[in-house]
């Protein structure tokens, strides 16, 4: 059955009346297009998690950089809600950009993401996290849903967005979903559609750097550290960042769970990936097993 497709606020309260009327839990899967199986899994996860699902399909200005790539950043509208549909979404949200923001994209009242959305992806893209959290904080206004569904590769997001719903006392349930990726190991992403063939055999040495890192988890933080860059040394990739972090994005451990993030540009493409492991433990090398707003 084709969902309802709400553009505007007062389309989202409308279609949405009947199942607030008998309390029916929503699931709300926010996205900016483009959806691959990591979207999917996302959607199906919602559909875990409550009767109704809400997915958005917006490309929101306020998260890319001046000399990054909005207006290239892959549409396929038709497709998006063919996909959803397959998949039971029950509501498809496509408002568009003056409907988000009345006053023009980053004009009126903005979300600072505070020390956290300076570092890492906020450190090589410094209105991102901004951007980010502003969205999403206006989607779960409009949306008031009872569970919100992200990807786990763009890590650093779900940390912050879940700071944004504590430390604003929002009554929403953060849920992550693990990372899906490709036989390969490469990790799923709209952006992968930027890649050509010779590009994509590159962009593997992300998955490869995490998975030296895995391996060497036994011997502790340094050595986890060194051998994920031994791996990207010898890449023909522009490393942007390697980090080992607790799971919070913290100090990382002595011992424990612990996050190893890369990021870094193949060509004009910019990537990134992450997996959890555990210092001082035995692991297992990266699932092909799992993603999302990425952006």
């Amino acid at each position: 059955m084709r969902p309802a497709i709400a553009r505007t606020r007062l389309d989202l309260d409308s279609v949405l009346a009947a199942h607030r009327a008998l309390r029916s839990r929503v699931a709300l899967v926010p996205t900016m297009g483009a959806l691959h199986a990591g979207h999917e899994a996302l959607l199906r996860r919602a559909a875990e998690e409550a009767p109704v699902v809400v997915a958005s399909v917006f490309v929101n200005p306020t998260q890319f950089g001046p000399d990054e790539d909005l207006d290239r950043y892959p549409r396929n509208l038709e497709a998006d809600v063919a996909l959803m549909a397959g998949l039971g979404v029950d509501v498809v949200f496509l408002p568009e950009v003056a409907e988000v923001y009345p006053e023009g994209p980053g004009a009126g009242t903005t979300i600072d993401p505070g020390r956290l959305g300076a570092v890492l992806e906020g450190a090589a893209r410094p209105t991102h996290f901004r951007g980010v959290l502003t969205v999403v904080a206006k989607l779960l206004g409009l949306v008031r849903p009872d569970v919100a569904v992200f990807g786990e590769k763009d890590y650093q997001q779900i940390v912050l967005v879940r700071r944004l719903v504590r430390d604003l006392a929002l009554p929403v349930r953060v849920v992550g979903e693990p990372i899906v990726r490709e036989h390969d190991g490469l990790a799923l992403s709209s952006r992968n559609a930027y890649l050509d063939a010779g590009q994509r055999g590159a962009a593997l040495a992300l998955s490869h750097a995490l998975a030296e890192g895995q391996r060497a988890a036994d011997g502790g933080a340094d050595a986890v550290l060194d051998a994920a860059r031994r791996r990207l040394a010898s890449a023909e990739t522009e490393v942007d960042y390697v980090a080992l972090t607790d799971p919070e994005l913290g100090p990382p451990p002595d011992a424990g769970a612990a996050r190893l993030l890369v990021a870094g540009r193949v060509g004009a493409t910019r990537l990134i990936d992450n997996t959890g492991l555990r210092l001082g433990a035995a692991v297992r090398e990266p699932a092909a097993s799992s993603t999302g707003q990425e952006g």
